[in-house]
């Protein structure tokens, strides 16, 4: 089994002396996971950084093992998080969800753009919204999505303001608002495609997807919450 892709260096795990375990999440082929001869020679360390796109020669003799690969540097974004403690948490926290949530060898569709556009998007003034989008659609993408279409109490489709916690519906003003407290805020700029949302509209974003991918992926599969991802609010002082 041989195929050709390209995508972005999300784990490598030390194999031996110099090689490594490598797992990246790819364009056609989603979760992959494979193994890299020689990775950690001086020659080639600067390629096998978190956040580096890269293109993939998979080769394994039967499609039950692990392929080797032979990786080609295609950019190197590493250095574009390193110098930034902030997005490199927001890196981290993408990656270890990428690694809980995601089945290998699947093809991710739709669902790539958005790790493609944080990633490759990183040096932009907002590159926070990228992120965001991303744990957005990552709800989406596990069968997990929020209902935003219309108010779970009364059916209308106007001033859609809130996110009930238990059932991942919007809810609108009036009917919110005795319960405002207790509930998460519409989010307007993942709806309406804004890329330039206030810092606060983003956070709030954040603290809703961590509290729907807990309670519905993680804890339904008896899985802990990724620490890299739970510290990240904090770390991005938000």
């Amino acid at each position: 089994m041989q195929f050709r892709d390209e995508g972005y260096i999300i784990n490598l795990r030390k194999y031996g002396e110099k090689s490594v375990i490598l797992t990246i999440v790819s364009k056609n082929h989603g979760l992959l996971k494979g193994f890299v001869r020689s990775a950690l020679s001086k020659k080639n360390l600067g390629i096998y950084q978190l956040g580096n796109k890269i293109a993939i020669d998979s080769y394994a003799r039967l499609e039950s093992n692990m392929p080797s690969l032979k990786i080609e540097l295609i950019k190197h974004n590493a250095v574009n998080f390193m110098q930034n403690s902030q997005k490199l948490a927001a890196l981290s926290g993408l990656c270890s969800l990428c690694l809980s949530c995601l089945p290998e060898n699947e093809n991710l569709e739709r669902f790539y753009y958005y790790i493609d556009s944080f990633i490759s998007l990183i040096d932009q003034p907002n590159w926070l919204t990228h992120y965001a989008f991303f744990e957005f659609y990552l709800l989406e993408h596990l069968g997990i999505g929020l209902d935003l279409s219309c108010c779970a109490d009364s059916g209308s489709k106007e001033n859609l303001e809130y996110i009930s916690p238990k059932s991942g519906k919007a809810v609108c003003a009036q009917s919110g608002a005795p319960y405002k407290d207790k509930l998460f805020l519409y989010p307007h700029f993942i709806v309406d495609k804004n890329y330039t949302p206030h810092s606060s509209e983003v956070a709030e974003l954040l603290r809703m997807t961590e509290f729907f991918l807990n309670k519905n992926f993680f804890q339904i599969h008896s899985l802990k919450f990724p620490e890299n991802r739970a510290n990240l609010l904090q770390n991005l002082g938000l």
